[in-house]
């Protein structure tokens, strides 16, 4: 009898594992419309770091775009920074990134971001979440008063993370999928 139970146990699991994965598999047309999504998140954030690095930007405007883009963040998530002058890539808290953007020790602060395409497909995760990677150039450029300029163009990989989750409508239970940014890693930094 022990025996049996032994086998019958673990065939059980499988049979109801199985089934909750099936359910939390995205369709083709469900992946496209995240894909849109999740493509969209990153051009919102390309508009808010060019919003917050722009020094005409009046501060408190530049804090409620901050708050808008902390939004489409994972918690925990961070951003990395680089330099043509220096090695070591540095990576902050995305406010605390946020925050540095704003209070750059530029005249003028011209960001873009350009180049935007997925570069892996979406990986079911343990946790049941989807990920996958975004990768993005920006074209950085700041001049001071007194005319210097630096420029630099960094590549940098974005993860995306997908995730079903539950609100109410009146009363009932709605299940959706949503995407959000995680950590933004730079891969390059060019002149």
């Amino acid at each position: 009898m022990n025996k049996i139970a032994l086998v019958i146990l673990p065939l059980t699991f499988l049979l109801f594992s199985n089934q909750t994965i099936a359910q939390d598999e995205i369709s083709t047309q469900r992946k496209e419309a995240i894909d849109s999504l999740a493509l969209e998140k990153v051009r919102d954030l390309s508009r808010y770091i060019s919003i917050i690095g722009n020094k005409s930007t009046p501060f408190s405007e530049g804090n409620r775009v901050i708050d808008r883009a902390v939004e489409l963040f994972a918690e925990g998530s961070e951003i990395g920074v680089s330099s043509l002058y220096k090695k070591a890539i540095q990576y902050f808290a995305v406010r605390r990134y946020f925050e540095r953007l704003m209070a750059l020790n530029y005249d003028q602060v011209k960001i873009q971001w350009y180049d935007i395409q997925y570069i892996s497909d979406l990986e079911l995760q343990p946790d049941g979440r989807y990920v996958g990677v975004i990768t993005i150039f920006q074209r950085f450029e700041g001049v001071t008063k007194d005319g210097l300029k630096y420029k630099d163009t960094t590549k940098k990989d974005i993860t995306i993370y997908v995730e079903k989750k539950t609100i109410q409508i009146m009363g009932k239970d709605v299940e959706f999928w949503d995407v959000l940014l995680g950590d933004i890693r730079v891969k390059e930094t060019l002149p």
